[in-house]
């Protein structure tokens, strides 16, 4: 290396050095922020001013989707008396968290008392709960890599081809193809969402003035099949029909 690159070199450093440092601050105060609103949130709560703090669990859900976030807006929800918005929100933490059992243990309660329906999810949708929807992708990435690199590696590198290459390459390939209908299932299930709203009305055509085909309770889940304008064309269990964007959430955060 040239002492002409060897200064690009030591100057591209200082410069990342510069930046992080820099920064640095700003990661801080916005994290220290983030906590300060989620305490005080919770505070609020606490107290009795279900709205208030509904509003800025909300807030902070758009901002950075976290499953304890999604799971403290629906027990808010919930106290208002918003049930479809408090089963959209545990949804929505089972979307980041499936793990989480108090999110779980809600939507059972809450589906008990509405006497309402869980979504129906095919074979590859259910596998695709396994995990965190975004851990399938970087799986199905670092498997297809890590066989690759077990095929094609050792003749390059000049390594005598030995038996446990060949059965990490077979096992990164099966964890690969795994992850395939998984990861189909994490988009198919982007397509379902939930009635917020009592008496909420499924439409023949999508204009405000058609026929009413049924009513969605609150909290009722559907799948999108596709949209036009300001309504969504959606199927219910026994029903299909338009619904109004505004009344019905989908299950992935937007």
């Amino acid at each position: 290396m040239t002492n002409s690159e060897c200064r690009m070199v030591r100057a591209a450093r200082r410069a990342c050095l510069l930046a992080c440092v820099l920064l640095l601050p700003f990661v801080i105060r916005h994290s220290s922020f983030a906590a300060d609103n989620f305490g005080s949130s919770v505070t609020t709560y606490r107290n009795g001013d279900y709205a208030t703090a509904a509003k800025v669990f909300d807030d902070l859900a758009m901002q950075q989707p976290a499953t304890g976030t999604f799971q403290n807006l629906g027990l808010a929800e919930w106290q208002r008396g918003r049930r479809g918005h408090a089963v959209l929100a545990w949804e929505r933490a089972l979307w980041v968290d499936p793990r989480n059992a108090a999110a779980q243990e809600n939507l059972r309660f809450a589906r008990k008392v509405a006497q309402l329906e869980a979504p129906q999810l095919a074979w590859y949708e259910v596998a695709s709960t396994w995990l965190p929807v975004n851990a399938w992708a970087w799986l199905a990435g670092a498997s297809l890599w890590l066989a690759v690199a077990m095929i094609m590696l050792p003749p390059i590198i000049r390594w005598r081809r030995r038996g446990w290459h060949q059965a990490i390459a077979a096992m990164s390939l099966a964890v690969f193809l795994v992850c395939i209908p998984a990861m189909f299932g994490v988009n198919t299930r982007t397509r379902i969402g939930f009635a917020l709203e009592r008496n909420t009305p499924l439409r023949l055509t999508p204009t405000r003035d058609a026929q009413t085909v049924t009513m969605l309770g609150a909290g009722e889940p559907a799948r999108i099949e596709r949209a036009r304008g300001n309504y969504l064309l959606v199927r219910a269990s026994f029903s299909k029909g338009w619904i109004e964007r505004t009344q019905f959430g989908r299950i992935c955060p937007e």
